[in-house]
């Protein structure tokens, strides 16, 4: 068993707060950063010390309770668009590595995104591949993560990437959910490649990053099967009797914040360096429970035509 250590989330929310009980329930202390003390109740029921404080404000940067064994640095763009994606996540992390500098964790994990990955071809994809995205958005990313791998070799700091493919789990699910909505559309030909992790296995892969990531080292974090858009939302319509989504149309696509990529992601270096085993290695199996949890909770109605959770 490892030593007790502290942790410190940054953006302790959706996946920072299952993270950090896991965290607690394995026997570190847990402090959870959010930008105002909103809702701190749900941290404090998982074990995990709130903290209110800006990420991009090195005066509430030093005054966290530091120092910190481990971070993890889980911000949201909150659906923003450049300015907030540089701010956040480019200025955020140069502030912080700033900040940890003179009192260094043991280990930064920093949570990016397989929005990196610029690819339209459909080819697989591992942290080797060019990433060489078109979107604004995710070429910040890219330079955030740059900021970080020349921190770590050239100054020691203890950064490891993580580029997170789409996230699922209780609740959450964009494309399953702007379905049972009755929202939902595909690309071209329904044939883009779709990505994702299950939040259970997102919280695995970070704590192997804390414990064994290497510093300076990139790892994408996604289940064993990527799966076409028609096929997703074919099972998803055997499964729950209902329509397969319309193509999308070319400007609805053009409007898209991240652009339209399409790629298999792999995550052979995710299983071989960190060792991590998959709950959920596909999305039939995250989202044949997702589904029996909605319809346990009587949350699932899709009677009369009308979709909703």
């Amino acid at each position: 068993m490892l030593p007790r250590v502290r942790v410190l989330i940054i953006g302790c929310g959706y996946v920072g707060v299952p993270l950090g009980a896991e965290l607690v329930r394995q026997g570190h202390d847990v402090f959870g950063l959010r930008r105002c003390a909103e809702a701190s109740e749900e941290l404090v029921a998982a074990g995990i010390a709130p903290l209110a404080g800006d990420l991009t404000d090195p005066g509430d940067l030093a005054r966290l309770p530091g120092p910190f064994d481990w971070v993890v640095n889980l911000a949201s763009s909150s659906r923003g668009g450049a300015d907030v994606y540089r701010e956040v996540y480019l200025e955020g992390s140069r502030k912080i590595v700033d900040w940890l500098s003179a009192s260094p964790p043991q280990k930064y994990v920093f949570a990016s995104s397989t929005s990196v990955y610029g690819q339209t071809d459909g080819a697989p994809v591992g942290e080797d591949d060019l990433a060489e995205p078109a979107a604004e958005t995710s070429k910040i990313l890219v330079e955030s993560e740059k900021l970080l791998i020349d921190a770590a070799r050239e100054r020691g700091f203890p950064a490891v990437i993580l580029r997170i493919a789409g996230i699922y789990g209780p609740g959450r699910g964009h494309l399953f959910l702007k379905y049972l909505k009755g929202e939902a559309t595909m690309a071209a030909d329904g044939e883009r490649m779709i990505n994702m992790v299950h939040l259970t296995d997102l919280v695995k892969a970070i704590i192997a990053a804390l414990k064994d990531g290497r510093p300076g080292e990139i790892y994408n974090v996604a289940d064993d099967e990527p799966i076409g858009q028609r096929s997703f939302f074919e099972w998803l319509g055997g499964t729950l009797g209902m329509e397969a989504p319309p193509i999308a149309s070319e400007e609805a696509l053009k409007r898209r914040k991240r652009g339209v990529t399409n790629k298999r992601v792999l995550n052979r270096k995710l299983k071989a360096e960190l060792g991590v085993r998959l709950e959920f290695p596909n999305f039939r199996a995250g989202y044949t429970a997702e589904i029996e949890r909605l319809r346990r909770a009587g949350a699932l109605d899709l009677g009369d035509e009308e979709e909703s959770v």
